[in-house]
């Protein structure tokens, strides 16, 4: 069937939301029940009929493939989609609470937000110190109401951002989230979207923002009835490694992932997205996929200040440019694969370009921010990037650990219990003081320990292939042997829940992070609001220690770091360092961190 698609900056396109999809309140009827409107993009069905509880009511063609009903019903009736074949959920939906099979169910999205929340205008990006979460492991009942019982202590020790793993519902109880299939629906296992606006206004109130990690790129394996509702949701030409390409020419695709982005922003009060491998989403028309999402939530969110961050896997500098006014920044995959490479000594997959002389990468990211810059990478590596040395600090995310560095390992080992606490103990301070935008994975403030697996909830076949499919994956790896842990068994999930481990151990830990992060909030901040100046001088001293020297505008930055061994030829020692440990002349383990202000 010819379909329309974009392929210019048509204000015709770009600028409606909610045209194709979704099930709204437009008032009430003379009996006082709530009137909705219901539209479904089905280009291809020849009739569609709404389901409401035991009703059947015929839907009306409409414009561009469109099928519209105008009906009434009390809120949290359940509904669903006949195309022929039986129920189906809406794409749209906003609460599932029979899984992702199951009815939809009708939300008035009217919410009463607390007083605090009027005065909450955001925070400006170079504050940012985030934790990465995943919802269902974060506390013992997973749910959004216990984490927001969990804010308090984390504003306490300076942590400022919360970036939440993917909410969007997916099949079963427990996953990672990007394998989502209903992405306007939270995840009814972790409560309502009542219960998640409330810990957004939590958040709010104490301080700390919340970003939400987002897939636009792909659906995962169960429950996507899209590709029954709207094969031509899906561009037949492209896959991704997760799933079926998406086509963004599309105008219903564009504005299926704008109402999505515009919900989030400004109904339920997000402060920023992470967009998921952005890499997938490849998009040939104007204005790109990625300028629309970003012009989008900046829009939606009114006088709110946005973060909005890229996973992109290409090193692409221009969307992250200031002069773009696009994005802020972006994962710096580099950082971690340089510090991981120097203290493990791993060079298997992803790590070999940067195992063949990762002080030297690692150097590198500290003075330009990026490793791949688009020059020729040792280990057969193919070049990509673009040169990051003119952005500023605060372009970068910059971990030690992350969901997808963590997780994807085998047995999903954390750094600590790979390299030892005390190489953690310095790798960890170096990652809270340098000036870029610093994000830890949850636990990782307390010196956690428990692994974190990769985990689903699937049925079966895909819960059978998921199995072997993590079995084979890790096959080809000399380093590793063995089984791995099943993703499917509920044991699993459990193994990986943080936050258990012993109470002196979290303490000293918690202790560590908040110090660090008051000496970057009283000190270190003033210079990451301040221009830069004079490149960063960063130079290795011996084979595992090295010294690194950023200018500002408002001041100087100097570090001087032993991740376990002495130096072999030591920098002029810092003197009187805000925060030392050990001797960085003669100890394995040392740091030291020294902050002159411009008066």
């Amino acid at each position: 069937m010819g379909l329309p698609k974009t392929a210019s900056a048509d204000p015709s396109i770009a600028k409606p939301r909610g045209t194709y999809w979704g099930v709204h309140p437009v008032g009430q009827d003379d009996a006082g029940q709530i009137r909705w409107h219901a539209t479904l993009w089905a280009p291809e069905a020849s009739a569609v009929t709404l389901l409401l509880d035991d009703q059947r009511m015929a839907m009306t063609s409409g414009a561009n493939g469109t099928h519209i009903l105008e009906f009434s019903a009390p809120k949290n009736t359940t509904y669903g989609f006949d195309l022929g074949s039986g129920l189906r959920p809406d794409p749209a939906s906003r609460r599932q609470l029979q899984g992702v099979h199951g009815p939809s169910v009708l939300v008035d999205s009217a919410y009463t937000w607390p007083l605090s929340e009027a005065g909450w205008t955001g925070r400006p990006w170079e504050e940012a110190v985030i934790l990465e979460i995943q919802i269902g492991l974060f506390t013992p009942e997973g749910t959004f109401c216990a984490a927001e019982k969990r804010l308090q202590g984390l504003a306490d020790i300076g942590v400022t951002a919360v970036e939440v793993m993917p909410v969007a519902q997916f099949s079963g109880h427990q996953g990672w989230g990007y394998d989502g299939v209903l992405p306007f629906a939270p995840h009814a296992a972790y409560g309502t979207p009542a219960e998640m606006k409330s810990f957004i206004a939590a958040a709010h109130a104490l301080g700390i923002a919340v970003i939400l990690d987002v897939v636009y790129n792909h659906f995962g394996p169960d429950g996507a009835y899209l590709h029954e509702i709207a094969p031509a949701f899906f561009d037949p030409e492209r896959n991704t490694p997760w799933g079926a390409g998406i086509d963004y020419t599309r105008p219903a695709v564009r504005d299926f992932f704008l109402s999505n982005v515009a919900m989030w922003m400004g109904e339920f009060h997000i402060d920023g997205l992470r967009i998921d491998a952005a890499h997938q989403i490849k998009d040939p028309t104007t204005p790109e996929m990625l300028r629309e999402i970003a012009a989008t939530a900046r829009a939606a969110a009114g006088s709110r200040t946005v973060w909005l961050v890229l996973e992109d896997e290409r090193n692409l500098t221009w969307p992250i440019d200031a002069s773009a006014d696009l994005f802020d920044a972006q994962w710096n995959d580099d950082y971690h694969h340089a510090l991981h490479c120097l203290l493990t000594g791993e060079n298997e997959s992803y790590y070999a370009p940067f195992a063949v002389a990762p002080m030297d990468d690692l150097l590198l990211a500290l003075r330009e921010g990026q490793v791949d810059q688009g020059q020729a990478r040792p280990a057969g590596a193919a070049p990509r990037g673009t040169p990051s040395a003119h952005l500023p600090v605060t372009a970068f995310v910059n971990s030690n650990q992350t969901h997808d560095q963590v997780g994807n390992r085998a047995r999903g080992e954390r750094l600590i219990s790979l390299v030892g606490e005390d190489a953690a103990w310095i790798a960890h301070a170096l990652l809270l003081t340098t000036p870029f935008v610093p994000m830890l994975f949850m636990g990782e403030e307390v010196g956690e320990m428990a692994p974190f697996c990769f985990f689903a909830d699937l049925p079966e076949p895909l819960a059978s292939a998921t199995r072997n499919g993590r079995q084979a994956e890790f096959a080809r790896f000399s380093s590793f042997s063995g089984q791995v842990p099943d993703p499917i068994a509920r044991g699993t999930f459990d193994a990986s829940r943080p936050y258990l481990g012993p109470a002196e151990r979290q303490a000293r830990w918690r202790d560590w992070t908040a110090r660090l992060l008051s000496l970057r909030q009283r000190q270190i901040l003033p210079l990451t609001r301040s221009a830069q100046q004079s490149p960063t001088e960063a130079q290795a001293t011996g084979p595992l220690s090295l010294a690194a020297h950023w200018h500002f505008a408002a001041g100087s930055l100097q570090i001087q770091a032993n991740l376990g061994a002495p130096p072999d030829t030591p920098a002029k020692p810092i003197s009187e360092p805000d925060i030392a440990v050990g001797n960085i002349a003669t100890d394995a383990f040392a740091f030291a961190v020294k902050i002159r202000s411009v008066s």
